[in-house]
């Protein structure tokens, strides 16, 4: 890396350069926007933040919906050198009281419709100097559309590659949300890791995300991977219900679709769009924030007629880091080590386990975060030198791929044997009558711990004659030490706004 490097110069005026200006970057209902446009607004946010008084490496928040004022808004912060920190949009004001005071936002660029949301804490944070509303009436505050004409371009950082370019919360599925601080040589590493060596971006590719761009995940498949070979991007500011990513895919004709296990299955077994075809282009899809189902996977293959590739990733490494391949896919693991990371298995000690026994993952590799924002204790435990702990419980097996067991919070001992939450997870899921299950460990009277079920079924079972068939169902598929001694239905499961589910909800009712 060079003494001088900031982000946007790879990712946005890269294309430029190559003659892609006038190709449409980013594109939703109400507008899209060239490479060349989105190069001259990003300039005009270097301007923009000036003239708010905002200093190099200091933090502005952002509010956003997918619209294209998001890359404007992130990719023009990050050239003025300034931090620009996304918030989930599906939060509650008290959260975001609580990270806009801890992030220290000196500017919140905020949409229009989730102003309300916000305004009851406005007065009370302390760094807070400056409201600028996007898309829409700003009142008394600063309208974004008026502020970005008015601002005269500005010059690009000359920021280190090691320096701070954006922050990103945990979602918060095990506690406090946690900020991840990213520097601005992440951004392209892991373009050239994952999004080349296993994907293969191209820049005839069209490209729509489910996750949202706030979400680190999100931000890869539908910001950095896309900008990286001057694709183009259909963004929604909807939420992703299935039948609006039906409706996007039918209308847009995505070569690639990113998407959450949750919203597979969904769209999957959604009765009313059971005759949807989804994208006549789809060449390929991928699947990350939880463990794909084998039969999901298969079921998707065979009806639309493209893979899942299903990987695993977290907010503290930026993208996927563990991951199938195009042409080296096994539905119901993880896979292989993405090029460029390496991966190994510990035990509670630190020590290496052997293959086919379960430990937690740690993971080395480029596009690690620097720390949490102060969170040191935090940091200490999670960051071991150039290695990061995930949390996560895999198993390796004789070919090499991993299989996901569950979160090390998760995982328990029944008879004196880990059980891997989402192994019966699976097993339950793959009865015809079950949609969605999660196993959490509970006490029997004896006070042993066993598992426990809560399954979510498919419309018009029967839940009262379904009990013991469910039971004798899971001792067929992985062994009757496994299956959960008790099954109880419910309308919905606890889940994070990136479709995790919160089992630590669960096991509090157990």
């Amino acid at each position: 890396m060079p003494d001088t490097y900031n982000a946007v110069r790879p990712l946005l005026d890269r294309n430029v350069e190559a003659g892609r200006g006038n190709k449409i970057a980013f594109t939703y209902p109400l507008r899209s926007i060239t490479y060349a446009e989105l190069q001259a607004d990003t300039q005009r946010m270097v301007g923009l933040l000036a003239s708010l008084d905002v200093r190099r490496e200091e933090r502005v928040a952002l509010l956003l919906l997918d619209t294209v004022e998001f890359p404007v808004i992130f990719l023009g912060t990050i050239r003025a050198g300034v931090v620009p920190v996304p918030l989930n949009t599906l939060l509650g004001t008290e959260q975001y009281g609580y990270m806009l005071d801890d992030c220290r936002a000196r500017v919140l660029f905020v949409a229009a419709a989730l102003l309300p949301m916000i305004a009851p804490i406005l007065s009370q944070l302390r760094g807070l100097q400056h409201v600028v509303v996007v898309g829409g009436q700003a009142g008394s505050h600063i309208d974004f559309a008026t502020a970005l004409a008015e601002s005269p371009k500005g010059d690009t950082a000359p920021t280190h590659a090691d320096e701070p370019a954006f922050w990103l919360y945990s979602s918060g599925s095990t506690g406090a949300p946690k900020g991840a601080k990213h520097v601005h040589a992440s951004l392209m590493a892991t373009v050239d890791t994952f999004a080349r060596q296993v994907i293969g971006y191209q820049e005839s590719d069209v490209c729509l995300s489910a996750a949202k761009l706030f979400f680190a995940y999100g931000l890869g498949n539908a910001l950095t991977f896309p900008m990286a070979v001057g694709a183009r991007v259909i963004l929604n500011p909807s939420r992703p219900t299935p039948g609006v990513m039906f409706d996007l895919l039918e209308r847009h004709n995505p070569t690639i679709f990113c998407g959450v296990p949750t919203l597979y299955a969904a769209m999957l077994n959604e009765r009313a769009l059971a005759e949807h075809s989804g994208s006549s282009a789809l060449r390929l899809c991928v699947s990350a924030g939880e463990a794909l189902p084998e039969q999901v996977g298969n079921a998707w293959r065979a009806r639309f007629g493209a893979d899942i590739i299903d990987g695993v990733g977290s907010t503290e490494m930026l993208h996927i880091y563990l991951s199938n391949a195009p042409g080296d896919l096994r539905y119901g693991t993880s896979g292989r080590a993405v090029p460029g990371y390496e991966v190994r298995l510990v035990d509670e000690h630190g020590a290496s386990v052997p293959q086919g026994e379960i430990g937690e993952m740690l993971v080395r590799g480029p596009s690690a975060c620097e720390g949490y924002w102060n969170q040191r204790a935090k940091s200490r435990r999670t960051f071991e030198g150039e290695w990061t702990r995930t949390g996560d419980k895999f198993v390796q097996g004789e070919d090499g791929r991993y299989t996901y067991c569950g979160r090390s919070d998760d995982m328990f001992k029944v008879s004196g044997i880990w059980v891997s939450p989402f192994e019966v997870e699976s097993a339950l899921i793959g009865h015809p009558s079950v949609l969605e299950a999660a196993v959490v460990a509970a006490t029997d009277t004896d006070g042993l711990v066993k598992p426990k079920a809560f399954v979510v079924l498919r419309d018009g079972t029967d839940a009262e004659a379904l009990h013991e068939a469910l039971k004798e169902h899971v001792k067929t598929a992985i062994g009757k030490w496994k299956y959960p001694r008790w099954v109880e239905v419910v309308d919905a499961l606890p889940k994070t706004a990136t479709g995790k589910i919160q089992r630590f909800k669960l096991r509090a009712g157990a």
